[in-house]
Order: C-alpha cells, then structure tokens, then sequence
C-alpha cells in the first residue's frame, strides 16, 4: 500500500481504528451476554 501524502496515511489508519473499535464492542458485548446469560427460571415462589 502506497501513500502519497500524510493525510491519505491519516485517513487510513483513523478508518482502521474505528473498525478495530467497532470489532472489539462487538466482542464485549457477545462476551458480556455469553458471561451473563439465561439462567434456569425456578417456579417454586415461597
């Protein structure tokens, strides 16, 4: 990959921040519902 000039660099990387960030609160939140997830419901109300 070839960048001409600092902003085509800039752009670039800024693009795979928000991608990479994007990925990583998808992951938070599958782990978080994985981590948290349904448990048995108990019917015997006392």
């Amino acid at each position: 990959m070839e960048f001409h000039v600092y902003h085509d660099f800039m752009v670039y990387t800024k693009g795979v921040a928000y991608i990479l960030m994007a990925v990583t609160l998808g992951a938070a939140l599958g782990w978080w519902i994985f981590l948290t997830g349904k448990e048995p419901k108990d019917d015997n109300h006392h």
